[in-house]
């Protein structure tokens, strides 16, 4: 699958469209799970490359992407990737980058204007980028889906936003990123914070999964008997599924996090739920898991 493609799929009568906005080597493996053991990697070669592992370069493999989800005649964005011209001294791979998610999205048939819901499942950089576009010429920022409500976990927007110190100053990005991609959004009236569970539609509930921020959340899909949930930043590499005990690099209370991931993951086992993480570059991005010694096993793969 090219940057460029589509990729479409169903959860019952709700439609899935994965938009990428870019894929490739991000880390070494171990930089970016370091809880994770050089032999896991080895064991699941098979599994784990090419898609989601370069084994010569042992550099790990991720995409930052948007899904888009047409569920009871609305469309409904999951996570805004990482914007265009942002200012993110603190990661290289965000800092400035020229991407067109709004051309992609009106590619794949959807304008920025008929978009009613944007989900951020966490305030990362690359989880709220695309939220806002800047005003051309101004130093404006506006929201890119003026018609839409901004959900935004409360927890988050308090430990990212100026009254909880933009995250305390643990990442040299956070003040930058609320400042241009969550304050103009809620200037624009368009946010809507929750906490605990919210129900956006008859097919579509929010969940709070703390660990990897304090606002960290999932989003369960369910209809006609299929289900799927969007997991965000639980999971980065599929080691973390054969191995849940293993935290990402960014996450901000591994234990939380670790407890956090082993219960959604438990849950989508039995109830034979589509796993969707933020940013799995093979593979088709979701798959379904399974119970297994020491952790959960990859079962099939979204088509």
């Amino acid at each position: 699958m090219s940057e460029d493609s589509v990729q479409k799929f169903l959860i019952g009568d709700v439609e899935v469209l994965r938009i990428v906005e870019w894929r490739g080597p991000f880390a070494p493996a171990r930089q970016l799970v370091p809880d994770s053991r050089p032999q896991v990697w080895r064991e699941h070669e098979e599994q784990l490359a090419p898609g989601h592992w370069d084994p010569g370069a042992d550099l790990a493999l991720v995409a930052v992407q948007t899904w888009v989800v047409r569920s009871a005649g609305r469309t409904v964005l999951v996570d805004t990737g990482v914007g265009r011209d942002r200012e993110r001294p603190g990661n290289p791979f965000f800092h400035r980058r020229a991407d067109d998610l709004p051309a992609r999205l009106r590619a794949a048939g959807v304008e920025p204007d008929a978009v009613d819901v944007v989900v951020n499942t966490h305030i990362h950089g690359d989880h709220v980028g695309w939220n806002t576009q800047a005003v051309e010429g101004s130093g404006a920022w506006v929201p890119t889906f003026p018609h839409a409500r901004y959900l935004l976990p409360a927890a988050d927007d308090h430990h990212f936003g100026p009254g909880g110190g933009y995250g305390g100053g643990v990442r040299v990005d956070d003040r930058l990123l609320y400042e241009d991609s969550v304050a103009p959004v809620h200037r624009a009236g368009l946010a809507e914070l929750w906490e605990d569970t919210y129900r956006v539609d008859e097919h579509l509930v929010l969940e709070s999964a703390p660990g990897h921020t304090p606002g960290s959340s999932v989003l369960r899909v369910g209809s006609r008997g299929e289900r799927a949930v969007f997991v965000g930043d639980l999971l980065h590499s599929p080691v973390q599924i054969l191995r849940p005990e293993c935290n990402s690099c960014f996450c901000l209370d591994p234990r939380q996090a670790a407890a956090t991931r082993r219960r959604v993951l438990e849950r989508a086992a039995a109830e034979r739920e589509l796993v969707i993480p933020a940013h799995f570059a093979g593979g088709g991005g979701a798959v379904e898991v399974r119970t297994a010694p020491g952790g959960f096993a990859l079962h099939r793969w979204a088509a």
